[in-house]
């Protein structure tokens, strides 16, 4: 398994160069820029895509979608910048205060992106949806306004996604003579058990601090808040002081304080806590459904991350009930990302048609299906994706099956509220877990951003 790690991060830094933050230049260097029109009569879009090398199957995207595109439009060119994770969103934040985005970029329908609705950057997709009549080809919730920011359609989405995944590894549950924890109770009492056998308890990639706020805490907040806890707030019904909020964060510092989550999870990045799950070094694994796409086999080197023999060990649940919270059985979900176009793009343009075009490709049927078979989606948003017809390996179907392991969804803190305000309680979040802020503390500091971001609208 070491030697295979290692192949692995080996891999993953060849891609590192020969991808990350390049410009895939599909056409000679004398390509005409953004928007204008080359002598054959083509058009060249400049795209902003977002790469996780992280992901089995990734590499396989040059061939499987933008190649594909490319042989069936030959006059549209692409200039390609691919970036990952906070590289890819500072670059967004440099486009939104030049004003000069890329003509197509993947994006969030809320939260992170939040800045491109804010001033109407990207382009408002309804009209274009309606002409090409594609309502009936999504589920309805993929054109409601209201899931947007700014309330309108930005984006073509690509799936429905649950920022919570609960990853159990019961080989390793097995081996410390122990089964999945179904409360938080039971989840404490595994702590000294794991740890004699030399197993953390929960694996996070904390070190990221958007990750616990997305993929544990909104959970928490939604359990302890209840059902629409996050309209009170902007609503002004409620406050980030109120005991609800403060309670959820106090449960954060009671993960660490029982052992529940080590505070070495703090140092740990979002590439190496896919290596330490596969390598069984813990019990539990929290992120989102998407994850599972760096566990599963990659097609063009015919290894996975986790076997798919091993696979079969892996139970995807949500995380186990917290006694005195308002809910349970319960996750935080959001619309997944997608794809839109520069908003000042001239409509009926060629270049609004070429972006279109691109659009309609990477969130269709087609790339929809392929991201399900090889683990880049697990909701897809397209209503004629039939996952049951794909040839799945064990955690991809675990993955599909997540919607029936919770009753509710509430909200993605970082889908509902802007930058301003959920930048401050990630880092809280993150000064929780070390020790040198206290949740009352960090809940003051929330909502004086919240107050601070309200003042200026």
């Amino acid at each position: 398994m070491k030697k295979f790690v290692l192949a692995c991060l080996i891999l993953t830094a060849v891609f590192a160069v020969v991808f990350t933050g390049c410009q895939k230049k599909e056409s000679a260097a004398s390509a005409p820029a953004s928007g204008e029109q080359a002598a054959s009569g083509g058009v060249t879009l400049k795209v902003l895509n977002y790469f996780d090398m992280t992901s089995a199957n990734s590499a396989a995207a040059e061939t499987e979608v933008w190649q594909k595109f490319k042989d069936a439009h030959p006059n549209i060119i692409i200039e390609r910048e691919d970036l990952f994770n906070d590289p890819f969103h500072n670059k967004v934040e440099a486009y939104v205060a030049s004003g000069n985005l890329p003509d197509v970029m993947y994006a969030w329908p809320s939260g992170r992106s939040t800045s491109l609705y804010s001033n109407r950057q990207l382009k408002d997709l309804t009209p274009l949806i309606q002409k090409d009549g594609l309502a009936a080809s999504y589920y309805p919730v993929a054109f409601t306004p209201s899931q947007f920011a700014n309330d309108y359609v930005g984006i073509l989405t690509l799936g429905i996604t649950s920022s919570h995944a609960f990853y159990v590894n019961n080989a390793v549950l097995k081996d410390a003579g122990l089964t999945p924890a179904k409360t938080y109770a039971e989840l404490v009492a595994q702590v000294p058990v794991l740890k004699a056998k030399g197993y953390e308890t929960v694996l996070m990639a904390n070190q990221d601090t958007w990750v616990m706020q997305s993929c544990l805490f909104s959970l928490i907040a939604g359990r302890f808040g209840g059902e629409g806890w996050h309209q009170k707030i902007l609503n002004g019904e409620a406050k980030f002081t109120d005991p609800d909020f403060v309670n959820a964060l106090k449960f954060v510092k009671q993960l660490y304080d029982d052992g529940v989550l080590s505070k070495s999870t703090l140092t740990t990045d979002y590439g190496t806590v896919i290596g330490l799950f596969a390598a069984k070094k813990g019990a539990y694994l929290i992120d989102g459904d998407w994850r599972v796409g760096a566990f599963i086999t990659d097609q063009s080197t015919g290894q996975a991350l986790i076997s798919p023999a091993d696979q079969e060990d892996i139970l995807i649940t949500v995380f186990p009930d917290i006694e005195g919270a308002k809910l349970n059985k319960s996750t935080s979900g959001i619309l997944g990302t997608g794809w839109g176009i520069r908003a000042d793009i001239p409509a009926g343009s060629a270049q609004e048609a070429a972006a279109w075009e691109l659009v309609k490709w990477l969130a269709g049927k087609e790339v929809q299906t392929w991201q399900v078979k090889t683990g880049g989606v697990s909701t897809p948003s397209r209503l004629d994706v039939d996952a049951s017809s794909l040839s799945l390996e064990p955690m991809q179907k675990a993955i599909t099956g997540l919607t029936k392991e919770y009753n509710v969804s509430t909200s993605v803190i970082d889908g509902v509220f802007e930058g301003p305000v959920y930048t401050p309680l990630n880092d809280g979040l993150q000064a929780i877990g070390m020790g040198i802020q206290t949740p009352e503390q960090v809940a003051q500091a929330t909502q004086d951003a919240f107050d601070a971001w309200k003042a200026s609208k």
